[in-house]
């Protein structure tokens, strides 16, 4: 009689070990784990990436990187030296998508204005 009641007490105790590491682990025990939910980057979604606009200003360069300065002086940089390059010191219509955070402009298109 002892022995069953051991080995009930044994297989309990067993039993809960096996259920905390199971709750800790997640994975297909808890649906999925939230903490990995939460370190995923987001992806945007079609409605909230940017959209390309269009900037007039001149070309120049800024040491070894080639900016459009637009009318009020502001400078962009931009992403591709190889399309700036032979626009150097004429006005132009970049076409791109901005980024606010460094001032840059990722160029889709430049044209003469």
């Amino acid at each position: 009689m002892r022995s069953i009641k051991r080995d009930l007490i044994d297989l309990s105790i067993l039993s809960a070990f096996v259920l905390a590491f199971a709750l800790a682990w997640g994975g297909p025990f808890t649906g999925g784990s939230a903490a990995y939910a939460q370190d995923q980057p987001q992806q945007p979604q079609p409605s909230q990436q940017q959209k390309s606009t269009t900037f007039t200003g001149t070309i120049t360069r800024d040491g070894s990187q080639y900016v459009l300065r637009d009318s009020s002086g502001q400078t962009y940089k931009l992403d591709d030296a190889d399309r700036a390059k032979q626009f150097e010191g004429k006005t132009v219509k970049v076409t791109g998508q901005l980024d606010q955070q460094a001032m840059v402009i990722h160029v889709e298109n430049i044209e003469g204005a």
